[in-house]
């Protein structure tokens, strides 16, 4: 049945809208990043001399270069190792006989109810005591261990809704889990794992408040943390401080404008039967 001529109408105003309401943000940030430095810019002031070298001044100031293959290599490890052990631990919950499966599943859950926030400390006086604060692993093991309940529950749903008749087929044929696991499940989990990948790739690129925490030399943060080189104790460069955040944001923007057609699908993935 065709839609209606008022309600395309609505739709569109409805788009309409929210896209505007989503660049507003973006096109504040940059409206105010090519303001003259040391001014306060207040809403979205377009300058008839645009200060593109703020953007250079930025990069400088921050010294991001470092800080930027500080978050590639952060990602590199971080991503994969998430990606691959959410997918074992997924498998296992949905398909295995695991003592105390239900109970372990829930502590999984629980994790996931947790405020970030709340395990700051905790982790900052585990990682003092490990003697690794300070070093690239004091980041990416926490890291790790903060995206995997997310991921268990993701991939162990998207394991579930598998047809159980492909698990069957496999065991008759002689294959045995890992089997199973890498030859059946895996492909038909591409779409679930690409998304969990690109979710993962953002929430470690993005963060700060770790990176600010158990990062106690500049050089070694990821580039979300240097914003913290445009916060004085006394004043603050606004100017500087939306130049260097949005070539923070670049690379997460750029990957996803890239990508976004695989990111839909993948969302979109086991949310409609048949």
């Amino acid at each position: 049945m065709g839609q209606s001529k008022s309600t395309k109408v609505i739709g569109g105003i409805m788009l309409a809208l929210t896209i505007v309401f989503c660049i507003m943000p973006f096109v504040s940030m940059f409206s105010a990043a090519i303001q003259p430095q040391g001014s306060t810019p207040e809403g979205i002031q377009f300058t008839a001399h645009p200060q593109w070298h703020n953007f250079v001044d930025a990069w400088k100031m921050a010294n991001i270069t470092p800080l930027l293959l500080n978050s590639m290599l952060l990602v590199v490890v971080v991503v994969p190792s998430v990606v691959i052990l959410c997918s074992l631990g997924g498998y296992a919950f949905a398909h295995l006989s695991v003592p105390c499966k239900g109970l372990i599943y829930f502590l999984f859950l629980i994790g996931l109810t947790i405020p970030f926030e709340t395990l700051v400390t905790p982790l900052y006086y585990e990682i003092s005591d490990m003697g690794i604060l300070n070093t690239r692993l004091a980041l990416m093991l926490p890291l790790i261990g903060l995206n995997i309940p997310f991921g268990i529950v993701w991939m162990r749903s998207c394991f579930e809704q598998m047809p159980r008749d492909l698990i069957e087929a496999a065991s008759i044929d002689g294959a045995g889990h890992f089997r199973t696991f890498v030859s059946v499940q895996l492909p038909l989990a591409l779409p679930a794992l690409s998304s969990l990948g690109i979710l993962t790739f953002l929430a470690t690129w993005n963060q700060f408040l770790l990176a600010v925490v158990l990062e106690d030399d500049p050089n070694k943060r990821t580039m979300a943390g240097a914003l913290q080189s445009f916060v004085g104790q006394y004043q603050t460069d606004v100017v500087l401080l939306n130049a260097g955040a949005l070539l923070i944001m670049a690379p997460t923007m750029i990957l996803f404008i890239i990508l976004q057609r695989y990111f839909i699908r993948a969302m979109l993935a086991g949310s409609v039967k048949g």
